[in-house]
């Protein structure tokens, strides 16, 4: 005879029914990178939260980036790495690097790992179909870093296209009008690619617990916050939290009904944000 449940697991899939149902045939675009991204355990964890949501009939749509990679990759080839507030300086050397890395093999290894775990997904990145148009820029202080892009298009018939049978998998690099490639940073692509395509909701996996009232102190974790808090904020907000509050931002002024930002180092937390009472990160409405 075979054990008896925990009263526990049929309570966590009572608790997610209503959520289950509420998001049915919305679209979550999810920004994937950090330690979800590095660690295998995490990998694994990923892949499958990602393919229980296609299979409970939610449209998920992953962006990522691998910046990691990319420099490991960069250092091997004796290349120089530099950053100028929290942009990568892009010469068309790193540039061509960071697109075998991201469209070559980071890609690959997520479209397999998913396709492993019961979904068949399909890697894009913004040259595809012409999927991301991009302008270069500058950094916010008005230095010039290369070939980093900023997205002014998305061609959202792309990727409604593959998401009508597949799990899209977007490599966060593109080109411009006249073909020059660019890199582009991966939250800046998954809230474009959101807005674009007026998502219910997108996620942000990084390495912290969420949005820190006082950065020293991982526990200080804002739980939920307006948009128009966050951009009174924003001025004071540093590291590697202000540009994904940026995208959050950018994602619910162009319809996005909510951002979030969570810890991607607690496994399932994809699962967890969405489906439970609680959540465990930062929620961020219009």
């Amino acid at each position: 005879m075979s054990a008896r449940p925990d009263v526990r697991d049929v309570g966590t899939l009572l608790e997610a029914l209503p959520y289950i149902r509420e998001f049915h045939g919305q679209t979550v675009v999810i920004k994937y990178g950090g330690a979800a991204m590095e660690d295998p355990g995490l990998r694994e964890d990923f892949a499958r939260d990602v393919v229980l949501l296609k299979y409970v009939g939610l449209n998920p749509i992953v962006v990522h980036g691998g910046g990691p990679e990319i420099t490991a990759y960069m250092e091997r080839l004796d290349l120089p790495v530099e950053f100028v507030e929290g942009l990568r300086v892009s010469d068309p050397a790193t540039v061509e690097v960071a697109k075998m890395v991201l469209v070559g093999k980071v890609n690959k290894d997520i479209v397999l790992r998913l396709g492993r775990h019961g979904q068949p997904a399909v890697g894009l990145c913004g040259d595809d179909g012409l999927l991301f148009r991009v302008a270069r820029q500058a950094a916010p202080s008005g230095r010039d870093i290369g070939f980093v892009g900023r997205i002014e298009r998305v061609d959202v018939d792309v990727l409604q296209h593959v998401a009508a049978d597949y799990i899209p998998v977007v490599a966060s690099v593109g080109a411009d009008r006249d073909g020059h490639s660019y890199n582009v940073n991966a939250d800046d692509a998954a809230g474009a690619v959101a807005a674009a395509l007026g998502a219910y909701k997108v996620i942000f996996l990084t390495d912290v617990p969420g949005w820190l009232a006082d950065p020293a102190d991982p526990s200080s974790v804002i739980s939920e916050a307006t948009a128009a808090e966050v951009r009174a904020a924003l001025a004071e907000v540093g590291g590697g939290m202000r540009p994904k509050l940026q995208a959050c931002l950018a994602a619910l002024d162009g319809g996005v009904t909510f951002a979030h930002v969570v810890d991607g180092r607690i496994p399932h937390s994809l699962l967890l944000e969405l489906f439970t009472d609680a959540g465990i990160g930062t929620k961020v409405r219009a």
